[in-house]
């Protein structure tokens, strides 16, 4: 018999607010967290804007001297661990904390630290380069630090798959106390790519918006004049929980996680497979773990990435996979206010699914001004709405042809 897995703490650090709290109401209000470059000089890029994170300070969360020992995308795990911890009410002195685990995913790791260590050697010398460079950038040290913090003694891993590593971090999560190897599991992911040398990549591959001039329309899902994603950085955790756990303690439960896809596209390294056929598989492979009834999907949380391909795939996924009941179900794209977290996204994304079924309240796809006629759903344009969310499904898709959906249901 498997084990049911609920979700009972909830902390991120993202471009339209810290904490549960200020990022769901500006999720809700539409708020839009994008906006010029400031943490580097952007002028000579083709792409000027993204979601960073403002106003956060680290050393609410970790000593000075730790900090300087890690990479900005282990900090905002860390904090985002930390607030999503607190938020479930656990006394880390009353569990059993070998029966507690985490795993964290990220799609780039500790990028930063790569390109100040690498300045380093070319400038001073090999003998210069910091000691921690390796554990500061290696991209499961989020997953390592926060088990650290909390004292986790449980099954504690890392994913890295690109744009769906969050949501892989999720489903695998669910997948270990589903099977009894954990009572709690602290997961997400963490990205801080908004460093010149990611942000010259992804320009040379033509991936990104270039509205520069008006960076809070630039990330603009499903609109007929979208032009690429907008890169954002952050982090999402979430505490999830066996059931009778959560009930022996008397936890608060924002929503059950009933089902997971993973699939793969193996069709090409950046482009999604032709009428978003790996994503469509890995929607099914969610709804059937789950046992979900087809017509009882309210919402999807969709990756929608404001690029031509993917959201225009995407689209023909979900009509594949629903038919008609496409039509009746609210689907929007909450990186028009965040922007493309990258490996941090499927986990805010679950942030969202969770706290629109336990508010009852669909969030909005924001600058959806042009409608394309090839994507013609419900994409809840520009205001979001009040609805009795019974089942949400998030979307993942990362380079490589990585698919993942995770599925979540009123819990009752």
């Amino acid at each position: 018999m498997k084990k049911r897995v609920v979700i009972t703490g909830l902390g991120c650090v993202t471009p339209v607010g810290i904490g549960k709290e200020q990022f769901w109401t500006n999720i809700k209000d539409g708020v839009c967290g994008i906006d010029t470059i400031t943490r580097f000089d952007a002028s000579s890029f083709q792409t000027q804007v993204a979601g960073e994170v403002k106003d956060f300070n680290p050393e609410e969360y970790i000593n000075k001297k730790e900090l300087k020992r890690m990479d900005r995308f282990t900090h905002f795990a860390i904090a985002s661990a930390d607030m999503a911890v607190k938020d479930a009410n656990i006394d880390l002195e009353k569990i059993d904390r070998d029966k507690m685990g985490v795993i964290i995913g990220s799609g780039i790791g500790g990028v930063e630290t790569i390109e100040e260590q690498h300045k380093i050697m070319l400038e001073k010398g090999n003998r210069r380069v910091s000691p921690f460079f390796v554990p500061m950038m290696i991209a499961n040290m989020a997953a390592g630090q926060v088990s650290i913090l909390l004292g986790a003694k449980g099954p504690n891993t890392n994913v890295t798959t690109a744009c769906a590593s969050g949501s892989h971090a999720i489903g695998d999560a669910f997948k270990v106390i589903q099977r009894g190897d954990a009572d709690i599991m602290v997961t997400g992911g963490s990205e801080a790519g908004v460093t010149p040398l990611a942000f010259a990549g992804f320009c040379n591959m033509k991936a990104m918006s270039t509205r520069n001039d008006d960076p809070k329309t630039a990330s603009r899902p499903f609109d007929k004049d979208r032009d690429g994603f907008v890169m954002g950085e952050g982090s999402g955790i979430i505490v999830l929980e066996e059931l009778e756990h959560a009930l022996k303690r008397g936890a608060k439960i924002y929503a059950e996680l009933v089902g997971y896809g993973a699939t793969a596209d193996a069709y090409h390294m950046t482009t999604p497979a032709e009428n978003g056929e790996g994503a469509a598989r890995s929607i099914s492979m969610a709804i059937n773990d789950g046992n979900i009834p087809l017509n009882e999907v309210d919402y999807i949380n969709a990756h929608g990435t404001s690029t031509y391909y993917n959201d225009k795939y995407e689209t023909l996924a979900i009509k594949d996979i629903f038919k008609d009941h496409a039509y009746d179900l609210c689907v929007s794209s909450t990186k028009s206010m965040t922007g493309h977290l990258l490996g941090a996204a499927g986990a805010i994304e679950a942030i969202v699914c969770a706290m629109s079924i336990y508010d009852g309240y669909v969030p909005p796809t924001i600058n959806l001004q042009n409608v394309d006629e090839e994507l013609d759903l419900d994409y809840v344009p520009n205001e979001g709405k009040e609805k009795d969310v019974r089942y949400a499904l998030s979307n993942s898709l990362g380079f490589g042809g990585h698919n993942a959906t995770l599925a979540f249901k009123k819990y009752e």
